[in-house]
């Protein structure tokens, strides 16, 4: 795969040393990662009877912790018939494998083995005076071996275990002639009493919420998660459902789950977050309408990061050859996928873009309240100019302090970070500019106080105490 070596040379080292800038510093070698993937792939496919899973211990841990299998996707059989079990997870196997996006294929393994059954004959073993549980319990002792005493030898005690030796445990016809003794104290054969046959059997069974199950699982490449289980579901839902007995089910678990929780507390959070900065906007300015033209710095902001986002995910000149030119807004906005560390950037920017309108507007209603100036256009100039250095102060330190990060896309350990600096940066330089056009105008439109009533108090005030208290 790629690995960096440095580049020679004083400048750069001197690069390699400044946050952000050290892959310039460094000369790339190798293959991309996802090139030398599909090449591993294309080389194991081509060995016969090998199921394969290519991905890393630590990703294989956290998918085996959400769902018990080691993929981002577990395609889950559920019911009590095995047979049936396998063909559903093959037939399954055979329409998700048309699914562009869809790597590393296999279904849970379980094949039938060479197995020895005994099944016991009640009425024969009672005209012996046998019960099933002694013939099982002999037939226990011959085949699984049963402690009997212990041998002391020094200090250690070892146990002492009987059973047949090990050509007579593999041979049906020592098994069929094993005695067994009756209540009367004669010795019958285990074939007189049991019926002891060759057959096979599954080589292992899961199970799991006490029912049996069997797992279609599979890997994502070239694709988004989501969109490959939404194309999944709607397959499964298509063209197994309607053939399912009753009594058997199909589930989805995997690496999306974790997504899909994530997103749903992310929907249900963040407007919840929206609403308390607007009840702490409300009671730090005074004036509902001097909250709602803080928090328009939202939508600012949210322009910027858009723009970054299709900055970051340019798909490339080759995405739009094969298109006419009215599906190139289509192909290059469908090149930006959304992760939750996108979403929890835009939350953050939320708290940051409402401080320049907070630094704006309090300004202006001190300038009002404090400096004696009248409500207007000179006032709002004034205000502008007066906090234009703390806004840019305050906007350029947080995106200067995550440009490292933002420089740093497919670096190990900046995974998450990497996607939430660019939302941040792209929102700060829209708003922050933004800010100083928008705001004014706003304040200049709404921001005018009432008029004071009959008791000569503001009706402001009313949502200022504290401004009611200092002219008193």
């Amino acid at each position: 795969m790629e690995s960096e070596v440095p580049k020679t040379g004083p400048f750069a080292a001197i690069v390699r040393m400044i946050p952000g800038l050290h892959g310039y510093g460094m000369d790339t070698n190798g293959r991309p990662r996802p090139v030398v993937l599909a090449q591993v792939r294309d080389v194991l496919s081509e060995v016969p009877g090998v199921v394969f899973n290519i991905g890393q211990p630590i990703s294989h841990r956290l998918d085996h912790i959400m769902s018990g299998i080691r993929a981002q996707i577990a395609v889950k059989i559920f019911g009590p018939d095995l047979d049936i079990l396998r063909d559903t997870a093959d037939d399954i196997a055979v329409a998700v494998a048309k699914i562009p996006g869809i790597a590393d294929l296999q279904v849970e393994p379980q094949v039938r083995v060479p197995q020895v059954k005994v099944q016991i004959d009640r009425e024969a073993a009672a005209r012996h005076g046998l019960t099933p549980s002694e013939v099982a319990e002999a037939l226990e002792t011959a085949l699984q071996g049963r402690t009997v005493s212990q041998i002391l030898e020094g200090q250690r005690t070892f146990d002492l275990v009987v059973w047949f030796d090990a050509a007579s445990r593999s041979d049906i016809e020592a098994i069929r002639s094993t005695r067994v003794s009756t209540p009367s104290g004669a010795r019958v054969a285990l074939g007189s009493v049991a019926q002891v046959i060759e057959t096979d059997g599954p080589n292992t069974i899961n199970r799991e919420n006490v029912l049996r199950r069997i797992v279609v699982q599979s890997n994502v490449a070239g694709r988004d998660l989501e969109s490959v289980v939404n194309e999944i579901r709607k397959t499964i839902d298509q063209t197994i459902i309607p053939q399912l007995p009753s009594g058997y089910f199909v589930q989805l678990g995997g690496q999306f789950e974790a997504q899909r929780d994530a997103n749903l507390r992310l929907m249900i959070l963040g407007p919840l977050a929206l609403f308390g900065v607007f009840l702490v906007l409300c009671k730090g300015l005074g004036s509902w309408k001097a909250s709602l033209q803080v928090m328009a710095n939202i939508p600012l902001a949210a322009v910027g990061s858009i723009i970054a986002l299709l900055i970051t995910h340019w798909p490339g000149i080759y995405a739009f050859k094969s298109v006419s030119w009215w599906e190139w807004p289509q192909v290059w906005s469908g090149a930006v996928t959304l992760s939750v560390a996108h979403w929890v950037g835009f939350i953050t920017l939320t708290g940051i873009v409402a401080r320049n309108g907070i630094m704006m507007i309090s300004h202006y209603q001190h300038l009002m309240d404090h400096e004696g100036e009248a409500f207007g256009a000179d006032m709002i100039v004034r205000g502008s100019l007066e906090r234009l250095a703390p806004v840019l102060m305050t906007a350029l330190t947080a995106a200067i302090g995550l440009v490292p990060l933002a420089m740093g896309a497919g670096q190990t350990g900046k995974e998450l970070l990497h996607p939430l600096a660019v939302v941040v940066i792209g929102g700060l330089v829209s708003s922050t500019l933004l800010d100083q056009v928008v705001t004014p105008a706003l304040f200049l439109l709404y921001g005018k106080p009432l008029p004071a009533d009959k008791s000569g108090q503001n009706m402001n005030d009313l949502w200022n105490p504290t401004a009611t208290e200092l002219k008193a």
